[in-house]
């Protein structure tokens, strides 16, 4: 639970660096829904996601920060967003560019925080675009918001995909 508590707070801290929403426009008036597996369509790469897949998918944190570990076989970024926050249409296209790019080298995974409240609450969530980084061994970082411009986000992913989840040398 420490380390949750750790990656929680880390989250927050994060959301004052970058550009990020923080809550919603409607006061939390979501309706739940649960999100699917499938893709939206055969363009895309990211991988939609709702709480039980990202439970058995990315790290299930429900049995204890000892078991707390990625349960993924390749390098993942988790994006938490949701339809009304204009930073996170602006990151949405941008990742699945590099979805794209490195396909069959990354998973790029999408939680809608409308549908999926639970599990960004459980984490911590307090501004989005959040984005998880989830090497294959060591630990999960995160980072709250967007660039400047868009091309300085996509640097800026192109960056920790190379150096930090894949740890190639530029």
């Amino acid at each position: 639970m420490k380390k949750l508590l750790v990656l929680a707070s880390f989250i927050a801290f994060s959301a004052t660096i970058f550009g990020a929403c923080h809550g919603d426009p409607d006061n939390n008036n979501f309706q739940q829904k649960s999100s699917t597996s499938v893709k939206q369509n055969k363009s895309d790469y990211s991988i939609h996601i709702n709480r039980q897949q990202f439970l058995t998918r990315v790290m299930d944190y429900t049995k204890g920060p000892d078991q707390m570990r990625y349960l993924g076989d390749k390098p993942a970024i988790v994006d938490f967003w949701a339809s009304w926050c204009r930073p996170c249409m602006i990151a949405s296209p941008i990742l699945e560019e590099l979805a794209k790019e490195y396909d069959g080298k990354i998973y790029v995974y999408k939680v809608n925080t409308q549908t999926e409240q639970q599990i960004a609450a459980e984490l911590g969530i307090q501004s989005i675009p959040t984005f998880i980084f989830f090497p294959v061994t060591g630990k999960p970082f995160a980072t709250s918001g967007i660039a400047q411009t868009p091309e300085e986000t996509k640097k800026m992913f192109k960056e920790i995909i190379e150096q930090q989840l894949l740890k190639t040398k530029k």
